[in-house]
């Protein structure tokens, strides 16, 4: 089974090894038909600490790490 990638960008770095990931996507209104954005939160693990607030990066899922990380950082920018 293949591992979900999502694309979102670094909200805080404030942790050790662990970062908060805002991802968007947008939806289309079942009624009025215009796309609206709908956003979610993720905890990703960062092992090297290399992202800061602020970049695009994209997260890859993996086993549980903690109670609300079972994300992992692949890469830094699009």
């Amino acid at each position: 089974m293949s591992k979900r990638v999502l694309q979102g960008q670094v909200l805080k770095d404030a942790k050790d090894k662990s970062v908060v990931v805002r991802v968007e996507r947008k939806i289309k209104h079942p009624l009025y038909q215009k796309f609206i954005r709908r956003s979610k939160k993720y905890m990703a693990h960062d092992e090297d600490n290399r992202c800061k607030a602020g970049d695009v990066v994209r997260i890859q899922e993996c086993r549980p790490l903690s109670k609300r990380k079972s994300w992992e950082v692949l890469s830094e920018g699009t």
